[in-house]
C-alpha cells in the first residue's frame, strides 16, 4: 500500500467514526433471503447506544416498509417502518414530483410496489392494455409474463415515460444470486429501444432521501453496500462515505478493476463494528 492511500485510508476511517449518520443497504448486507448476516444487531445496538441516526436504504421495491418491519423482526432484527426507505417510497415520490395529478401509470411489479405506488390518491392505476397512460413503472415481478412485456412496449411506444425503480441485474439470496429487477427492464429495453428513468442506485436520489429524513447532510453520512455498480457509485454520486461489505454480491477481486472503488472494505458488519469502536 502506498503512503497516499494508507493517508486515505486513515482518513475514510476518521470519517467513518465521526459520522453523523448511517444508511444500510438491506440484501445482502442485513441479509440475504430471509438468513440473517452477521453483526446486525450488535451495530445497531452501538449506533442506538451512541446516539447515531441510521436509516435502512434497499432497491428492492418488492415489499412496503411496514412488510420490510415484519421480515426483518422475522430475523430478530427490530426497526421501525419510518426508517426504512424503499426505491418504491422514492419512486412514487418522483412521479409525484413530476406528473399532475390523476396521471395514469401502469406498474410491472409485485403487490408490494403497486401499495407504495399508489398510497394516497394522487396517482391512478392502469391495467394492461387499457388507453393512454402517463408512466410505465417497473420493479422486480417473479411473475413476469409476455402480457406485461407487451402492454410496457405499446405504453412506451405510444409516449408514456419508462421508470425503473432499480437496475439491479441480480438478488442475493439464501441459495445464491438470482435475477434481478434489471433482467426484466432489460427486457422492455430491448422491446422498445428506450432506456428508463432510474430512481433508484446507483442514482444518488435513496441515499440523499435518507439523509434529509435524519437532518443530516449526505456528505456526513455512511453508506454501507454490498454492491459495487449501485451502492458504491451511488454514494460517490451523493457524497456519502462508501462502505463495501463482502456478505453479498460483490468479491474483493472484482473491486480491483471497477472504476468506482469504495472508500473502505469489510468482510462484514461486525468488522465494520470493530473499526467503529477502535
Amino acid at each position: 500500500m502506498s503512503a497516499l492511500s494508507e493517508s486515505t485510508a486513515v482518513s475514510n476511517l476518521q470519517r467513518l467514526r465521526e459520522a453523523k449518520a448511517f444508511i444500510f443497504d438491506m440484501d445482502g448486507v442485513l441479509y440475504r433471503g430471509h438468513a440473517p448476516l452477521p453483526g446486525v444487531a450488535e451495530l445497531f445496538a452501538a449506533l442506538e447506544l451512541r446516539g447515531i441516526a441510521f436509516r435502512l436504504a434497499t432497491n428492492n421495491s418488492t415489499l412496503t416498509p411496514h412488510q420490510y418491519v415484519e421480515k426483518l423482526a422475522g430475523m430478530n432484527i427490530q426497526i421501525t417502518a419510518d426508517r426504512i426507505v424503499t426505491s418504491g417510497t422514492a419512486t412514487r415520490g418522483y412521479l409525484e414530483e413530476t406528473l399532475p395529478s390523476g396521471s395514469r401509470v401502469f406498474v410491472i411489479g409485485e403487490p408490494g410496489l403497486f401499495a407504495q405506488i399508489f398510497h394516497g390518491d394522487y396517482l391512478e392505476k392502469a391495467d394492461e392494455g387499457e388507453g393512454p397512460v402517463a408512466a410505465v413503472v417497473m420493479g422486480l415481478d417473479r411473475e413476469f409474463t409476455y402480457a406485461k412485456l407487451y402492454a410496457a412496449h405499446a405504453a412506451i411506444r405510444n409516449g408514456a415515460r419508462f421508470v425503473a425503480t432499480n437496475l439491479d441485474t441480480t438478488l442475493p439470496t439464501e441459495v445464491g444470486l438470482v435475477p434481478g429487477c434489471g433482467s426484466i427492464i432489460a427486457a422492455v429495453t430491448a422491446a422498445t429501444g428506450q432506456q428508463p428513468e432510474v430512481v433508484g442506485k446507483p442514482e444518488g436520489l435513496l441515499y440523499e432521501l435518507a439523509a434529509a429524513q435524519m437532518r443530516v447532510p449526505v456528505t456526513e453520512t455512511v453508506a454501507i453496500g454490498d454492491r459495487l455498480d449501485t451502492d458504491i457509485v451511488a454514494a460517490e454520486r451523493s457524497g456519502a462515505l462508501s462502505v463495501m461489505v463482502l456478505t453479498g454480491v460483490t468479491a474483493r477481486e472484482e473491486i480491483v478493476d471497477f472504476p468506482v472503488k469504495p472508500d473502505l472494505v469489510f468482510n462484514d458488519l461486525n468488522a465494520v463494528l470493530d473499526a467503529l469502536s477502535s
